[in-house]
């Protein structure tokens, strides 16, 4: 029965890409994607990936990396130059970014719109309609989703760290949480409870709508949307982490700490606890596992916790998705429907073996169990990184995971338990399907204004006075005209 399905598998894959070489030579793709491995020098000659990825869909691919911390900027200098110069395929990582809105409005992007609602051609690409809205702009698609497990985000620990400090139950409530921090703080001089870095947004995100701040945006009582700094609970949040520096918990340079040696801290034994996305928990519990020789579990998830009236509210790390890949018009019109049909292979499960796992027997190595596994069998060591590089972020996975599993550690099983758990409790951004012609223009300045002002304020650098006169500067500079302008268009989509 298996042989069969594998059969069926194989031929619809070839059918799909009936047509698709029209030519015995490759059809020629330039990408430009986030680099989450900037330390590791990816191989592009002779790369067994990128061939293999070639023969299967008659792509030949033109990677073009950009460091992932400051992948942003990157963006807007790229969108910039003569369009022969871009890219065909952009990784965006905020759909609701001004660079993204602006470009799609000025035409730098193909409409996708009708791809995405082709079945018969592009099956691979017809995902969520609900995502593919959020991501919309002005009705209309213009790129596919990179779907990412929901809500994702939560805080993690050190369980070894914190049995040492005299806790060994995991906390339920923000008091208990609020136990376990401070007893981390006090544990050794030199040493951090909160691993923090200059990617504050995700830290504060959780901590403040873990105390009942909204995610970005509010609906009040009235009906009405406000800005989630305006929700008392926001300075709440903000006043936990401060007390958590105030008492040593948070190393003084964390605004300075890039984002790409984030992990370090926790690797290198100076951090015990981190906001961040979930599955990061088991990486570093099998990190330690694999460099430092760790056999029993050290890492611990933080489940839902509780404020005081029993509510629980979780920041979600993405509303389902993170970012999207545009194509640029760097495509010629009559060449779209190759890189369409291009985009619709990835999202298959040979494309998503390929992009995101790599060569079976160079960089993973199928069990007799039939699990998926990256070491060796005659235990060599493997450069996967070198190999696979970040190719992954050209993942999509619109079908959901296609790939040959892993064997399931039972970190990974809690992990996969605990998206389910928290997804009820995730609160949403009502803000999200909505564009703000003001945000559009001004967002980026006036995010950052309350962002450093954030970050300042627990770093004890301003007072409470300092932080309500950033906000107040936020208001007359454009945040009162988003607030305007996200208010009509939310009571338009009420009628």
């Amino acid at each position: 029965m298996k042989k069969l399905v594998a059969l069926l598998m194989a031929l619809a894959m070839l059918l799909s890409f009936a047509g698709f070489a029209e030519s015995d030579e490759p059809f020629v793709i330039t990408v430009m994607l986030p680099d989450h491995n900037v330390d590791v020098d990816f191989q592009y000659e002779d790369n067994p990936v990128l061939k293999a990825i070639e023969e299967a869909s008659g792509v030949r691919l033109q990677i073009i990396f950009a460091a992932n911390s400051t992948y942003g900027d990157t963006l807007n200098t790229t969108m910039t130059d003569p369009s022969e110069k871009q890219p065909m395929i952009v990784r965006m990582t905020d759909a609701r970014g001004t660079t993204m809105i602006n470009n799609a409005r000025a035409g730098a992007f193909w409409d996708l719109t009708e791809y995405v609602n082709d079945p018969v051609n592009y099956p691979n690409l017809v995902g969520n309609a609900g995502i593919y809205s959020n991501i919309s702009i002005d009705g209309r698609v213009y790129g596919i989703y990179c779907s990412r497990a929901y809500p994702r985000a939560g805080i993690y620990y050190r369980k070894d760290i914190a049995a040492e400090c005299g806790i060994t139950e995991i906390p339920e409530t923000i008091e208990e949480l609020t136990e376990l921090t401070m007893a981390l703080a006090e544990y050794k001089d030199d040493c951090y409870a909160i691993n923090m870095c200059s990617y504050t947004a995700g830290t504060i995100s959780i901590a403040t709508v873990m105390h009942g701040a909204p995610n970005e945006w509010g609906i009040d009582e009235n009906g009405e949307i406000y800005p989630a700094h305006k929700d008392p609970a926001y300075l709440e949040g903000l006043k936990w982490l401060r007390a958590v520096y105030e008492a040593g918990g948070i190393d003084p340079n964390f605004a300075t700490i890039d984002s790409s040696t984030w992990n370090n801290p926790e690797r290198n034994g100076t951090a015990f606890m981190r906001f961040d996305c979930l599955d990061n928990c088991y990486r570093q519990q099998e990190w330690f596992e694999t460099n430092a020789g760790v056999t029993e579990q050290i890492w611990e998830y933080v489940g839902p916790v509780a404020q005081d009236d029993g509510e629980i509210t979780v920041w979600p790390q993405n509303p389902g998705f993170a970012g999207e890949l545009v194509v640029t018009k760097a495509v010629k019109e009559e060449d779209l429907p190759k890189v369409m049909k291009f985009l619709d292979w990835c999202n298959t499960a040979e494309g998503q073996m390929l992009i995101n796992c790599g060569v079976e027997g160079v960089t993973y190595w199928i069990t007799e169990a039939g699990y998926r596994t990256a070491t060796h069998p005659e235990g060599l060591t493997v450069e996967t990184g070198k190999i696979n590089g970040s190719i992954n972020q050209l993942g999509m996975g619109v079908m959901g995971d296609l790939t040959v599993p892993l064997e399931t550690t039972s970190m990974r099983a809690r992990y996969n338990e605990l998206n389910v758990i928290l997804a009820p409790f995730a609160v949403a951004n009502p803000c999200y399907p909505f564009v703000s012609e003001t945000n559009v223009a001004f967002g980026t300045q006036l995010a950052t204004i309350l962002s450093d002002a954030a970050t300042q304020f627990i770093a004890g650098i301003i007072d409470e006075d300092g932080l309500q006169a950033a906000w107040d500067q936020w208001e007359t500079e454009g945040g009162a005209k988003i607030t305007e302008e996200y208010n009509d268009a939310y009571q338009a989509s009420l009628n």
